[in-house]
């Protein structure tokens, strides 16, 4: 198999070690230096350090996009798309049908405790910070630093209370009018709308996954609505709020221009906040490898660059539904990683191995991946855990139908 230090996922474009260092006050610092160096001081292997770097692409109207921007909100490197088209709940490291999740039952449930990093910025009266601490016994003070403005810390949050708000994407064809010098007129374009705000175009629907997309636009704070100037029908006009240009779009009904209509503006005025368990997948990307407690599953895997028909090699560790791809056992960050939430785990054949691990999420707009380990019986053990760590999560109106079909419990009086 062949080796590569690029990962065939977005684009990593987070703060190096020094500044996320700088994030965090002295004692965490010491205290995450001293675990990292016990947990891999024992470990093999050198270290590679990353080559992917920024770059841009060109659009149809000769204007460059610079990517940096758009990567750094895809999630960090992450695919994402399917956990964010849904509302998906947690349902425990015990998934017993006979359980029900946490945010559907009254009954006593073990927490999902999980770390996530939270940031706090300092406000003004007795509780700046907006908590105290009290009945705590003992308390235990270590050091004292001075108090910054922003307050870092790392914090155990139950990922099973509640489940996330979904961002569906918004995906069609529609006739973008060029604003080229040279080329003026409407051409017919493959658009998709993603969860994160930035509106992606390409030459046929084919093209998406596989090609660079033809130009990346971020709608935040952009001004959109019908547009009756051109004398065209089903016509409406986005304008971002970064440069100076005005895109005029074409539907082909009236249907279709109020769907892009209301997605868009779901993307022009955001709600920024994450899911718990999103926070947390972020924070464990700045650890070590060994550093994530109680993986489900750990080691070398290759994934498939389908673009260039390589697989690459990465260390991988499967937690909670997510696969979280590294370097080498010893790097940090990860470099990117994988939402598995419903998606299907089989053994197929592929090329010229005859033993392969696919991954195939519910619906054709997501995307499909490949991934292989050292052997057969690596395939075997990884296949296991994947299945295992996916049935962790179920999509809410599974969860509330199997609810609702449960018999009444009977009630002591």
């Amino acid at each position: 198999m062949n080796k590569s230090r690029k990962l065939p996922l977005k684009k990593d474009t987070r703060a190096s070690d020094s500044s996320q260092e700088d994030a965090i006050d002295q004692w965490a610092r010491r205290r995450k230096q001293f675990k990292d160096s016990k947990k891999c001081s024992s470990t093999g292997g050198s270290s590679i350090n990353s080559t992917i770097t920024e770059g841009s692409i060109n659009s149809e109207d000769a204007q460059s996009v610079d990517l940096g921007l758009y990567s750094e909100n895809e999630d960090r490197g992450f695919y994402t798309e399917n956990f964010h088209s849904a509302s998906w709940v947690f349902r425990g490291d015990d998934v017993s049908p006979d359980n029900s999740p946490r945010c559907l039952s009254k009954r006593p449930r073990p927490v999902a405790i999980r770390e996530r990093t939270v940031k706090i910025a300092k406000g003004i009266g007795n509780y700046p910070w907006g908590f105290r601490i009290q009945f705590s016994k003992p308390i235990l003070v270590t050091e004292v630093d001075t108090s910054p403005d922003i307050l870092t810390m790392i914090v155990g949050s139950d990922i099973s209370r509640y489940p996330n708000t979904p961002k569906p994407t918004c995906r069609g064809y529609l006739h973008k009018r060029t604003q080229s010098a040279i080329l003026k007129g409407w051409r017919k374009r493959w658009f998709v709308l993603k969860h994160n705000g930035y509106l992606h175009y390409y030459k046929h629907k084919k093209d998406e996954g596989k090609c660079r997309p033809l130009e990346v636009t971020k709608l935040e704070g952009a001004e959109i609505g019908v547009d009756t100037s051109l004398g065209k029908p089903f016509v409406f006009k986005c304008t971002p709020q970064a440069g100076n240009r005005i895109f005029y779009f074409c539907a082909t009904s009236n249907q279709e221009m109020k769907r892009w209509l209301e997605a868009m503006d779901k993307a022009v005025h955001p709600i920024h906040q994450n899911h718990v368990w999103v926070d947390v997948t972020l924070h464990n990307t700045t650890l070590p490898p060994l550093a994530i407690k109680n993986p489900e599953c750990l080691g070398l895997l290759h994934t498939l660059d389908r673009s260039k028909d390589v697989w690459i090699q990465h260390y991988c560790i499967l937690k909670d539904g997510c696969l979280y791809f590294y370097a080498t056992l010893r790097s940090t960050p990860a470099q990117g990683g994988l939402y598995l939430q419903g998606y299907i785990v089989s053994e197929q054949s592929l090329g010229s191995k005859r033993s392969v691990i696919e991954l195939k999420p519910p619906s054709e707009e997501f995307k499909t991946f490949y991934l292989c380990a050292e052997n057969v019986n690596e395939n075997k053990r990884w296949i296991t855990a994947l299945k295992a760590s996916i049935n962790k999560w179920l999509p809410l109106h599974q969860a509330i139908q199997d609810f609702m079909n449960r018999p009444l419990e009977e009630t002591r009086m």
